[in-house]
């Protein structure tokens, strides 16, 4: 026979409706009732019917993620399982789960936040993206929705947001390479639509320009977030008739992909060319050579925007925008061992 509430009412000698109120976090139950309630709720093996809960305190103690398009190329990147463990970290401290949905394309995904909100299935979201007239922050905002942005919005301002300040991150990285001696410096772009790459491209531009160094198109490819996106690019940026002799690359995973790349033209890193790229996930350091790459702190990130929303929630104060520091952790892919061509 199953625990009831009126069970746990008897053991931890309350009321029925003042196990209701421990359940709904009421402000007004003392923090010592609330304890005690919880331990024997704990002893009995007593979980509350949050579907009943919900239609009670009109909340479903459910964070939806919004993923970008297309998901599933998301789901490769280490980046993403880094993100999303300090989401999860702080949801399940504060006792949220979690709902990850998307689309396949702009309407879709419009279409989908649209049902989770009018739906009432969650009680604030976080966007994975920022993109350029994004319509799913324009509905948000007309909904007064809860929401935390992870990037930078393109076109609204004071949007909540946890971001890193990209320009100076690829800033660092690039001044790294120049730093290193390199005069020839590529970038290994992603999506041009996003805010992300954006920033990061200004950063590679103002490094190069306040170095003297050129700029030269052909040096430059545009991408997705993927190995084979990084691995294709080489054939056409190693095609030039001067190639660089140094990468700046938008992601570690795509930089997998230029290591292959690169290995098959027969050029070495770092001799031939040095490598330095973004998000420092794990299998950075256990690549031959290890690659060079900058920390976004990942993982705070998804915790910082958690904490933000949840905030949003209880309708406290929070800085609309915040930014993450970064740290570049240099490794064998750019530091040369021999003079430059």
């Amino acid at each position: 026979m199953s625990v009831t509430i009126k069970d746990v009412a008897k053991k931890a000698g309350v009321s029925p409706s003042t196990v209701s109120r421990v359940i709904a976090e009421h402000p007004r139950i003392s923090a010592e009732t609330s304890r005690r309630v919880r331990e024997v709720m704990e002893e009995l093996g007593y979980h509350p019917n949050m579907m009943a809960k919900s239609l009670v305190s009109k909340t479903t103690r459910t964070i939806g993620v919004i993923l970008p398009r297309p998901a599933e190329e998301l789901l490769l990147n280490f980046f993403f399982y880094e993100l999303i463990r300090g989401v999860l970290a702080q949801l399940t401290r504060a006792g949220y789960d979690l709902l990850m949905a998307g689309g396949s394309n702009e309407r879709e995904e419009l279409d989908t936040v649209k049902r989770l909100v009018r739906g009432g299935r969650v009680d604030g979201l976080l966007l994975l993206y920022s993109r350029s007239s994004d319509p799913v922050i324009h509905f948000l905002r007309e909904e007064k929705m809860p929401f935390v942005l992870i990037g930078r919005s393109l076109d609204y301002k004071n949007v909540p947001s946890v971001d890193n300040d990209n320009i100076q991150a690829a800033y660092d990285a690039t001044n790294h390479l120049i730093a290193q001696g390199q005069k020839r410096i590529g970038f290994v772009s992603g999506p041009a639509s996003l805010a992300m790459t954006q920033d990061r491209m200004a950063g590679y531009t103002k490094a190069l320009s306040e170095a003297g160094l050129p700029f030269k198109t052909g040096w430059v490819v545009e991408g997705e977030f993927l190995l084979e996106s990084g691995y294709r690019a080489m054939a056409s940026i190693m095609s030039q008739p001067e190639p660089p002799t140094a990468l700046v690359v938008i992601d570690d995973v795509v930089a997998f992909g230029v290591l292959k790349g690169l290995a098959e033209l027969g050029y070495r890193i770092p001799h031939d060319v040095a490598i330095v790229s973004f998000n420092n996930i794990a299998l950075s350091e256990l690549t031959m050579p290890p690659i060079s790459s900058v920390d976004v702190g990942t993982y705070q990130l998804g915790y910082t925007a958690s904490q933000m929303v949840l905030r949003m929630i209880q309708q406290e104060d929070i800085t609309s925008r915040q930014i993450i520091p970064h740290r570049l952790v240099v490794r064998e892919s750019s530091l040369r061992s021999v003079s430059i061509r």
